[in-house]
């Protein structure tokens, strides 16, 4: 079918044909070098344990993926076991794996108070913690909220007790922390974990003097650097149901709680839809799930946090998130 055009033939001039060919020579040299450069940053399946940590190379804050994932990182800290982690560029919600390398300095919170977006917290979310307290089951998910500062580091940083706390009532309470990875409204709990980043270990320090003289218990449970979590951050891919972890609290070398999170009365995904309904919850939200029983409140005789104190938060599949106890000095 003519459309009325003439059709054109064209045909490179000498120098065009010589400079195509003086390229072409050239090419092979330019595919090795681009190879090169495409082996160090080659892209690695997406991260399966996650740590934010200070690097000895260059002494810089990164994102990794640990080259060991069978090895607790937590432990290894504080032992001075040496950590590699894959680089991971980007942040902690798009980030890819590198297979650069790097070696750990100290390790950090998986999430930076100045990525967090909110922190949310359940209290009284345990069948055996409501038993000891000898207290109802809630109809409703019992909640409170901390401000980012509460959040600390792992070893080598510290709880610290500032002077208002330091009464000798400070608490440990273990406890399972969710990441919420993409933000999301009336969720519904069969689409909940698929909201899911990532999971870690927390302990909810509490100021149990200052907590018994209110009904609301954020300042009790939100001074500075009252909220360890980390160190690593497990995919759901690896947890697909985080209602089947072993969870622990050792403090000095004592097992002095030992719960499971299959006990929760509300469970992850009732606590995501729960905290969505009407309220956008965002990415980057940290939720404190709650403490198995064992808290040393209702130990007999009481066992609380002394300065110098050694407290452990192991969760099954994450790892030990490992603390020392500092009263701060004035």
């Amino acid at each position: 079918m003519s459309c009325g055009l003439r059709t054109w033939h064209w045909r490179p001039s000498c120098a065009i044909l010589s400079r195509y060919r003086t390229a072409q020579s050239t090419l092979p040299s330019v595919i090795v070098i681009t190879n090169e450069v495409r082996e160090n940053i080659t892209i690695m399946p997406e991260w399966t344990h996650l740590i934010r940590f200070l690097a000895v190379e260059d002494d810089q804050v990164h994102l990794g993926q640990l080259v060991d994932t069978t090895r607790d990182a937590g432990l290894d800290s504080v032992d001075g076991t040496e950590i590699k982690a894959y680089l991971i560029n980007g942040d902690i919600f798009n980030g890819k794996v590198t297979k650069h390398v790097y070696t750990v300095k100290k390790l950090l919170s998986p999430v930076s108070k100045e990525q967090c977006s909110y922190i949310r917290c359940l209290g009284l979310n345990y069948l055996d913690h409501a038993k000891e307290a000898n207290l109802q089951l809630p109809a409703a998910p019992i909640l409170f909220t901390k401000p980012r500062t509460a959040l600390t580091d792992p070893f080598p940083a510290a709880i610290t007790v500032p002077k208002c706390a330091q009464d000798e009532t400070s608490d440990y309470e273990a406890e399972l922390c969710v990441i919420i990875g993409r933000s999301g409204r009336d969720i519904p709990e069969e689409d909940a974990l698929n909201y899911v980043l990532g999971y870690t270990s927390s302990n909810d320090v509490s100021a149990r003097n200052l907590q018994m003289i209110t009904t609301q218990w954020s300042f009790s449970k939100g001074l500075d650097n009252s909220c360890p979590i980390g160190p690593v951050l497990v995919s759901p891919a690896v947890i697909p149901d985080p209602q089947t972890l072993k969870i622990k609290t050792i403090y000095n070398g004592d097992t002095v709680q030992d719960g499971h999170t299959g006990d929760m009365i509300f469970n992850i995904k009732k606590q995501i839809s729960y905290l969505s309904q009407g309220t956008t919850l965002e990415a980057g939200s940290i939720i404190l799930t709650g403490t198995p029983a064992g808290i040393g409140f209702f130990r007999k005789p009481r066992v609380f946090l002394q300065d110098g104190g050694d407290v452990r938060v192991e969760i099954e599949k994450i790892g030990t998130l490992v603390n020392k106890v500092r009263y701060e000095q004035f």
